[in-house]
């Protein structure tokens, strides 16, 4: 890439067990296949997910040269009680790792399911934004509340709405917003159809795309603890499910500009 700095993704919400850190990982697997550099920095080091899943990677890595790696940071936040210098802290940190990576085509964060000061300091910071969501009401709550048939946007929506204003007074720049319906069913339901017809609303609204995101696959939980990913697998032990499940991976990143031109050449 040509540019003088990283381009910046990141996976985030404030709710967890929505498949932030499986979307990262599947992410930074693609990028690195595609011929990219990439960075990966975990904010989420209390829980560590994609940590551990870069780990058991690297594990896969020694008997397997082909497996490419990230150059990866698991971020860890200040413990200063005093909360302005805490975040001051945590401020100067990031941009350090940040640095430290500045030689990279891809940058991509991992952020935790709470609202933290390096959570909405990496939001600032994205060029493309990739919100996974369950694909049910209960996680739309994330972005939008309704009260007496009005809906308002989310404590999360607007932290990211200010965060964009941020980006754009500091760097002139703006954020993509990408909501992914993850852990998609197989199956049509009614539900889903208006699931579907909600999201499309709240896009206009919100100023949000929607894309697909994975189908629920008991795949993606072996692969884990391999430190793998669908791409990882080739030859006989590739089945239909795993082609599906790459096709997904393909189609989200597809919405990204930037990725979908080389994915083209």
């Amino acid at each position: 890439m040509s540019d003088n700095k990283p381009y910046i993704i990141v996976v985030g919400n404030e709710k967890g067990g929505t498949g932030k850190s499986m979307i990262s990982m599947h992410i930074i697997t693609s990028l690195l296949d595609l011929g990219f550099s990439v960075g990966s920095i975990d904010i989420d080091s209390r829980q560590g997910t994609l940590s551990r899943y870069i780990i058991n990677r690297e594990s896969a890595a020694q008997d397997d040269p082909t497996i490419l790696m990230p150059t990866h940071f698991a971020f860890n936040r200040s413990m200063n009680n005093d909360r302005k210098l805490a975040e001051e802290e945590d401020r100067e940190n990031m941009l350090a790792v940040m640095h430290e990576l500045q030689d990279k085509d891809f940058i991509v964060f991992d952020t935790p399911g709470s609202d933290n000061f390096a959570s909405r300091f990496a939001h600032s910071c994205a060029d493309t934004l990739i919100t996974p969501i369950n694909d049910s009401f209960v996680d739309l709550d994330l972005l939008v509340h309704v009260e007496n048939g009005k809906m308002h946007p989310s404590i999360y929506s607007e932290m990211v709405w200010n965060q964009k204003k941020n980006k754009a007074i500091r760097q002139g720049g703006t954020i993509d917003w990408i909501v992914v319906r993850n852990r998609l069913s197989n199956l049509n339901s009614r539900n889903k159809s208006e699931i579907e017809k909600v999201l499309k609303e709240l896009s206009k609204r919100l100023g949000f795309r929607v894309a697909d995101g994975f189908s629920e696959r008991v795949i993606f939980k072996e692969l884990f603890l391999k430190g793998l990913t669908v791409l990882d697998i080739k030859g006989q032990k590739f089945s239909m499910s795993h082609l599906s499940a790459k096709q997904e991976l393909r189609n989200l990143l597809s919405m990204i500009p930037i990725i979908a031109e080389r994915m083209k050449s």
